[in-house]
């Protein structure tokens, strides 16, 4: 809003905060969803698609809304949405993409890997199959 009202637009900065704050409520409407979900016994993934698509056409449908009964500031509903979608991929994926380049693994890829032998030691227990010392 500050930088809408320092530029002589203080509506478009109103909208963008709309937008921001219909992606948080996006947000908090995916946690509640994932936990009601995933507390079934049997969670399904159909279930879990429809409820990310309705939730996502309804939001869209009023961010829309918003945007065209307002135009043009009415966009910067619009703008805020994209802006909090973006920074919300990118806190989740940053953490995971910087875990992959340093090669740290998750505590559960390192208790399963104690259980197999090591790929060189399957290779060498496999190729020594059926093989005798004089060949």
């Amino acid at each position: 809003m500050l930088a809408g009202g320092l530029t002589g637009h203080l509506m478009v900065g109103v909208f963008f905060g709309v937008g921001l704050l219909l992606g948080l409520l996006n947000a908090l409407l995916v946690k509640r969803s994932v936990e009601s979900i995933t507390a079934k016994e049997h969670p399904l993934k159909s279930s879990m698609a429809l409820n990310t698509a309705s939730r996502l056409a309804v939001i869209t449908v009023i961010g829309l809304i918003i945007a065209y009964m307002f135009r043009p500031t009415g966009l910067g509903v619009v703008f805020g949405l994209a802006l909090f979608q973006v920074l919300l991929v990118a806190t989740t994926a940053l953490p995971v993409w910087k875990k992959l380049r340093t090669g740290e693994s998750t505590s559960t890829s390192e208790d399963s890997s104690r259980d197999r032998p090591a790929a060189s030691e399957a290779g060498a227990l496999k190729g020594s199959e059926g093989s005798t010392s004089d060949d």
